[in-house]
């Protein structure tokens, strides 16, 4: 039987693009012989599933998507959709080529017993309860390949706040939080949609509190650069951050996209 409970399944096209070209630069998805790539929870929809290969696909080719649901009912739903938007010509046959929908859940079942690179569970353990998440972690990565990554988190309806963990057999490496910039008023706005690791903990004391709290401060420090455009205060509110001495990880190319990305043992709940 799949292991996990059936969560609501809502879910928009686009919803998460933030995510996803973080998940293109990931290493090995680059170099690996075996691109296999799980979307687990995708919910009610092909959309994101068909999203997730497609972006993929124009770091690596190969790429083949595997998205897993515990309703039966969804599996037989997201077949039915790929199927039909490729007779629409709505999706190309290339583009529908290696994406496959199965039921399954924190157990990971693959055929021929393979070992995806990357597995994505966004918007699943938010409905969870905080002490079930280090075991779904672990079943989740010990499905992994060398140098693979689970990538947990949530984001809004739209996708305009979007937060991940990158959990590696090594155990949560980075917490990553992407925006919307042109209509940020601060970037603490994301507390509402931090992984279920670290939502609760965003009280005086956390050192998530105490990261969201310095953010904000840069943010609203570097507000006269906003007459430059949003993109500019965000990428001098990350050097900030940088400057003042929190393990930021990466560069512009990723501020102007409008992500932050901090070691995880600098978030991490106390």
């Amino acid at each position: 039987m799949p292991v996990g409970n059936i969560t609501r399944g809502t879910t928009n096209a686009n919803r998460l693009r933030r995510v996803d070209r973080w998940i293109q630069t990931w290493p090995a998805l680059r170099t690996t012989s075996d691109p296999l790539v799980i979307d687990l929870g995708y919910g009610a929809s092909a959309a994101t599933p068909v999203e997730l290969a497609t972006r993929l696909r124009k770091t690596r080719p190969e790429v083949e998507l595997l998205g897993l649901e515990i309703d039966p009912e969804r599996v037989t739903i997201a077949k039915a959709e790929l199927s039909r938007w490729e007779k629409e010509e709505l999706v190309t046959a290339e583009q529908a080529r290696g994406i496959t929908f199965a039921r399954g859940g924190f157990e990971v079942p693959v055929a021929k017993n393979r070992k995806p690179v990357v597995i994505r569970a966004f918007n699943v353990l938010r409905q969870y309860d905080e002490p079930e998440v280090q075991g779904a972690w672990d079943m989740m990565v010990a499905r992994l390949q060398s140098g693979g990554v689970l990538v947990e988190g949530t984001c809004d309806e739209i996708g305009r706040i979007s937060s991940w963990i990158a959990v590696t057999h090594e155990g949560p490496q980075t917490l990553s939080i992407a925006l919307k910039l042109d209509t940020l008023e601060v970037p603490s706005i994301v507390a509402e949609r931090l992984p279920k690791a670290l939502i609760h903990h965003n009280v005086p004391g956390e050192r998530i509190h105490d990261f969201l709290t310095a953010l904000d401060k840069q943010w609203l420090t570097h507000a006269p650069l906003g007459s430059f455009g949003a993109t500019q205060r965000w990428i001098a509110t990350a050097q900030g951050m940088k400057e003042a001495g929190w393990p930021i990880i990466g560069n512009k190319s990723r501020w102007r996209l409008g992500e932050i990305t901090v070691a995880y043992e600098a978030v991490k709940a106390n």
